[in-house]
């Protein structure tokens, strides 16, 4: 009952807020700020001027149309193939490359982490939790990215948030969620059980909350001052028992997993997917691609380029040298998952929109992965297509073709041929809705 109280609360407290206090980035002024629920109204929008990246092959349609009814795709094609309609209302985007919206498949809208920022956090009640989060959902819509996956957050927040994100009290992209962080007692979550019966009453419990897949933390983390990120935390019987009871839910599991002992017990019980998989090796890998497991690799988290984003948030020293030690097999474990042909969906575990390199950390990721051996066409399906296809609504989202909902960006080239003109990201579209728009303005 208290959790059902909260939720009720939290989008209560969310929804009048919002509606006072619209809230992006210094300068940012939105096209549309609070989109009406379901569909939009009013007549077709048409894009037209622009060239059209297909990201199942790289193949391009220039100075293409693209027509948009009830916020979904229409009709696509070359200029003078696609029939518009009398009342259609026009975006000329001469010269631009759409691309569908970029999806990040490990976000924490209420991330906190040691340091000075985290502490400043510390009293955070759950109202303030959710209205944090929400600026952070509207700052990740305007960087382009329309769906994200949530990987742990706390006190229900998740569903109160994606509920008015659903029903059009506030600016987001489409979430999926996890719900809270199982972990055995002292492991890297916050939502604690032991024993099998244990664990299989916290993943009902999420389940029964919406959680959208189940995230379990069967290895340390790099943000834990105890314990090894290689060691396995959890008993076989466990891990064994989290993962039937959500495949009999029909809801898929993933794993935060450093350690290639807990991989190995993981996959053989059919697990989906591992966050982070810093230690693995050749043969944690190689039964990935033969199980179809997916990986989000959290490249940047590692990187050398999150030290200023550590540097900025007051990063102790002992979490500093947790990074350190774990990147070289963090970016062999990327090179050799990409040579195999794992499949790989895009996340961060940074806000979606945080500086990272001079850019975002979703743009950075991305060019990670061509750093460590992808081709810019793969990296930017690994962006789009490929966690539509994890998440199971590739038919909704994640590539830009009739019946898909119009999440568009606008950028100035062709990222299957150079994946860093993602940097230049400056219109912005959701379910036919204009958020972002400095191309026509």
């Amino acid at each position: 009952m208290r959790s059902l109280f909260v939720s009720r609360l939290l989008f209560s407290a969310l929804a009048a807020a919002l509606l006072v206090l619209p809230m992006l980035p210094a300068g940012a002024v939105p096209t549309v700020v609070f989109p009406e629920a379901g569909a939009p109204s009013g007549p077709p929008l048409a894009i037209t001027g622009a060239s059209v990246i297909s990201v199942e092959d790289g193949s391009v349609i220039q100075n293409a149309v693209v027509l948009i009814e009830g916020g979904r795709i229409k009709a696509i094609g070359p200029a003078g193939a696609v029939q518009l309609p009398a009342d259609a209302r026009k975006i000329a985007l001469d010269g631009k490359w759409l691309a569908p919206g970029l999806l990040n498949m490990h976000v924490h809208f209420g991330l906190k982490l040691p340091g000075a920022a985290g502490a400043a956090l510390a009293d955070e009640n759950d109202m303030q939790l959710v209205m944090r989060m929400a600026d952070n959902a509207r700052k990740s819509l305007y960087a382009g990215v329309t769906t994200v996956r949530l990987t742990g957050e706390n006190h229900g927040s998740d569903f109160a948030l994606k509920g008015a994100i659903d029903g059009g009290t506030a600016l987001g992209p489409r979430i999926h969620t996890a719900g809270e962080i199982i972990a055995a007692t002292g492991g890297h979550g916050d939502l604690e059980a032991d024993g099998a019966a244990e664990f299989a009453k916290v993943v009902r419990e999420q389940i029964k909350r919406g959680a959208t897949w189940i995230k379990v933390a069967i290895s340390g983390g790099i943000s834990d001052s105890h314990g090894s990120i290689a060691a396995s935390s959890l008993l076989p019987e466990e891990m064994r028992t989290i993962i039937e009871v959500a495949h009999r839910n029909g809801v898929k599991v993933t794993a935060h997993n450093g350690s290639p002992i807990a991989a190995d017990e993981a996959i053989a019980l059919g697990i989906d997917c591992f966050e982070h998989a810093y230690h693995l090796t050749d043969k944690q890998l190689k039964a990935m691609k033969a199980a179809g497991t997916w990986l989000v690799p959290t490249a940047v988290v590692t990187d050398e380029g999150a030290m200023e984003f550590y540097k900025k948030i007051g990063s102790p020293p002992w979490y500093l040298d947790r990074v350190r030690s774990t990147r070289v097999d963090h970016h062999k474990m990327l090179q050799t998952a990409i040579k195999l042909g794992v499949n790989i969906a895009l996340g961060t575990d940074q806000f979606p929109f945080e500086p990272n390199a001079g850019t975002t950390a979703t743009v950075h990721e991305a060019e990670l992965y061509v750093a460590a051996g992808m081709t810019p066409l793969d990296a930017l399906r690994a962006a789009t297509m490929m966690p539509a296809r994890m998440l199971g609504v590739e038919k909704d989202v994640g590539s830009l073709a009739v019946g898909h909902y119009a999440d568009i960006i606008a950028i100035d080239g062709n990222p299957a041929q150079d994946i860093s003109t993602l940097r230049t990201i400056k219109f912005v579209m959701k379910g036919g809705q204009v958020i972002r728009d400095e191309v026509t303005k």
